[in-house]
């Protein structure tokens, strides 16, 4: 479904989707990318097949081999990497030399190291930050855009999910992230967070991490799901995603302006196909980033919003949309 700018519709779940296989990959590394960090890459699917790069969310999310899964593994080469400092990247939950600009840097750096002359760039969440960013600034390495649950880090974005709004409607889970934070601090959520998250006491570190964490887990589907939020307490997971999102969010992403997306726009508008896919319900990230984006790329953007469903990719309407987008791709 292609709406027309300044209009919506609710995209009727095209029925549930399973996954692809997630096959194994057949190559995989360690890409030394600055004096600090190194990332992990993976190459699964047909060796043979049009290349698509898989960019995961957080910032410190990583790649747990399941997002293979989103791509015929017949008809895609497959690539997947970790960010610095998460997954199967080194160091761990590092936060130095950690920026946006350096992430895009990997990703090209990947794409070359792999002898990849262009990929599709899949991406979610920050995933979807990141590939825009990435397709703004690679435009010529770009094949198509498929994108979910549209974020681009804009201090309203930030302050409706970590200061105020979205704990209107989780009021219960909040509770438990408001209060790792003392009374007289919590004027800026975010800032306080981030004192404990670089604090020299690791224990210090870890109860913030594991409180910042969770909030996000519990609210990522329209029915919070039991096990669902169990990763995101995860010592390991939740160290890297803390430490390295809080970062990325009080630093702005280190973009030169809240509109910077805005304001390039036209690098990519009309230069490849553009898929969206947006969960009404998304608490994590609201639908009004997906209802800007869609209106400044106007008739050059498909836009699917899944009237069932919250954040998660995982959301059957929304998982169906995405993997109906790399079909309708595998073969172009």
């Amino acid at each position: 479904m292609a709406a027309a700018a300044g209009s919506a519709a609710d995209a009727p779940v095209s029925g549930r989707r399973e996954m692809y296989p997630a096959m194994e990959p057949f190559n995989s590394g360690m890409l030394k990318v600055s004096d600090v960090h190194s990332i992990y890459y993976e190459e699964s699917g047909n060796k043979a097949g049009k290349p698509a790069v898989f960019v995961h969310g957080g910032p410190g999310g990583g790649t747990s081999g399941t997002e293979r899964g989103f791509f015929d593994p017949a008809k895609y080469r497959i690539v997947l990497i970790d960010q610095r400092g998460c997954g199967k990247s080194t160091p761990h939950a590092e936060i130095e030399g950690n920026t946006t600009w350096d992430l895009v840097s990997d990703i090209e750096a990947v794409r070359k190291h792999l002898g990849i002359e262009k990929w599709l760039v899949f991406g979610g969440s920050w995933g979807s930050t990141l590939s825009i960013t990435y397709a703004i600034t690679h435009p010529e390495a770009v094949t198509e855009l498929v994108l979910r649950g549209i974020f681009l880090l804009r201090r309203k974005e930030l302050e409706w999910f970590y200061q105020e709004g979205a704990s209107f409607v989780y009021p219960d889970a909040w509770e438990t992230y408001l209060e790792a934070i003392p009374e007289e601090e919590r004027g800026d959520m975010m800032a306080a967070y981030h004192k404990r998250l670089t604090s020299d006491d690791p224990k210090v570190q870890m109860d913030a991490a594991r409180a910042w964490s969770v909030w996000e887990g519990m609210t990522s589907k329209l029915i919070p799901q039991g096990g669902f939020s169990d990763k995101y307490a995860a010592d390991d997971f939740a160290l890297a995603f803390a430490r390295i999102e809080n970062t990325f969010f009080v630093n702005g992403g280190w973009f030169e302006s809240e509109t910077w997306h805005f304001d390039n726009i036209d690098k990519i508008r009309g230069k490849f196909p553009i898929v969206i896919v947006q969960g009404r319900y998304d608490m994590v990230c609201p639908m009004t980033t997906a209802w800007e984006l869609k209106k400044a790329l106007g008739d050059d953007c498909e836009f699917h919003l899944i009237k069932d469903a919250g954040h998660s990719a995982g959301e059957p309407g929304i998982q169906a949309a995405l993997l109906d987008a790399t079909d309708k791709f595998a073969s172009l």
